[in-house]
């Protein structure tokens, strides 16, 4: 199977006009600078270096936010800075911008330098949570933008954003459905978390806001996936990128946030999967059958699955069958 790879190219938005109220803006515009073109190139053959690009679908990322957000000069200076990389084996381009910073024009444009995939910040299909969150886009522009880059034949992906103010499981899980129905390939889940500096950290002190509890986070986390992969949609990532600021907690006020958050979902989606092996607890042992690479979320988390099935049988063992896939299996009782 062919590997995957993005090699990410972090370019901030300095002058967005708009107040997320969980993002800290000043900590963007005051620490963060645009890239020069020999620090996106020395990225780019730094990754490189390390991936066998024959074998391997690579693209280069424009991360940070509002790609299309940066002037329209700054966006082209970009885009011709990685065209010779195409000649040696690289497959496409990705960004991630906001849903109002497209329009048919930026596609076009996009595409002209072979930008095949655009993700948007979606966040929610929720039009009070959107408003709450401070986002200044509205449901309609998620959906018109996402017609555009999907009638340009580009791939689409739609991150959303769980437990934002207003935001409720049945809201969660309608945005799930929307971004199913808007035809995203790919997508992203992140738990909303509190960061020093925010507008959402002023509400928590207020007391007017409340994130989620970890556990809060996995059962929504572990409801949408199923959504998503019963759609076949791409699910990219599960749970905030692990900065050092928040493993450090020098970042974090609060919130879910959690280093091997995606783990912990995988865990639950098992969870589920085996639960029903309680009921046949008259048995002495059991021996489930999983794919090969399902075997720690099979398991679980800190062995959690494992350990629960324990409660019920003396022995309790998982084997790696190379014949299953997804998150079949099979068992033997003793």
């Amino acid at each position: 199977m062919q590997k995957h790879y993005s090699i990410p190219i972090f370019i901030p938005e300095l002058a967005c006009p708009h107040q997320c109220i969980f993002c800290n803006q000043k900590k963007i515009s005051g620490q963060m600078e645009i890239p020069s073109p020999d620090e996106v190139i020395t990225t780019i053959e730094e990754y490189l270096s390390t991936i066998h690009i024959e074998d391997a679908h690579v693209e280069i990322a424009f991360f940070g936010g509002n790609f299309t957000g940066i002037p329209v000069e700054d966006q082209i200076k970009y885009l011709e800075i990685v065209q010779p990389y195409f000649e040696k084996g690289i497959s496409g381009l990705r960004c991630s911008t906001r849903p109002d910073y497209i329009d048919e024009e930026t596609v076009t444009r996009l595409k002209k330098y072979g930008m095949n995939t655009i993700e948007l910040g979606a966040q929610s299909m929720c039009e009070n949570v959107l408003v709450k969150s401070g986002r200044g886009h509205t449901v309609d522009h998620i959906v018109n933008a996402s017609k555009i880059i999907k009638d340009a034949g580009l791939d689409l992906g739609l991150q959303m954003m769980i437990g934002l103010p207003g935001d409720t499981l049945q809201d969660s899980i309608n945005t799930a459905n929307k971004i199913v129905e808007l035809g995203a390939d790919n997508t992203r889940i992140y738990p909303a978390i509190v960061i020093k500096d925010t507008p959402l950290a002023e509400l928590y002190e207020k007391r007017e806001y409340i994130p989620l509890s970890l556990l809060e986070a996995i059962k929504y986390s572990t409801e949408i996936y199923k959504i998503f992969e019963k759609a076949d949609v791409t699910i990219l990532r599960v749970g905030l990128h692990p900065s050092e600021g928040l493993l450090n907690g020098e970042d974090l006020v609060a919130g879910p946030f959690h280093k091997s958050f995606r783990e912990l979902v995988y865990t639950e989606l098992w969870s589920e999967r085996l639960r029903p092996l309680i009921a046949y607890y008259d048995y002495n042992g059991v021996k489930i059958y999983v794919p090969e690479e399902e075997m720690n979320y099979a398991i679980g988390h800190q062995a959690r699955n494992r350990n629960i099935l324990k409660q019920y049988y003396h022995y309790v063992k998982f084997v790696p069958d190379p014949k299953l896939t997804g998150r079949d299996f099979h068992v033997d009782f003793y």
